[in-house]
């Protein structure tokens, strides 16, 4: 069997990620042992099936907090609703609060 892909071997990590919790691209990529390929993750997501396959790519954000400008599933708006709706909390600024909700995998 062939090695798995960049983007399902991505979407595996991301579907780890916990209701109410963000992971940063950089931290997927780390995760994945690709620790300079945080921009390939982004490819990934924006590519990603979504929800419907079980890969909840609005948990991935900026390792500011900011929110993908594109966000393939109806731009940031879109993004921040759903994190919302899963608890997740926001600066005033705009960013998530990457000291609260931050994932711990691979810190």
């Amino acid at each position: 069997m062939a090695e798995q892909g960049f983007f399902e071997r991505a979407y595996d990590v991301v579907r780890q990620i916990p209701e109410g919790r963000v992971a940063t691209y950089g931290q997927v990529a780390r995760l994945l042992g690709e620790p300079r390929k945080a921009r390939f993750v982004g490819f990934a997501m924006h590519s990603s099936p979504g929800m419907r396959s079980g890969v909840p790519c609005h948990r991935v954000v900026f390792k500011d907090g900011s929110l993908a400008p594109g966000f393939a599933f109806g731009g940031p708006d879109a993004q921040r609703a759903l994190l919302e709706g899963e608890g997740v909390s926001f600066l005033a600024d705009g960013r998530v609060n990457m000291r609260q909700c931050q994932w711990e995998a691979g810190l």
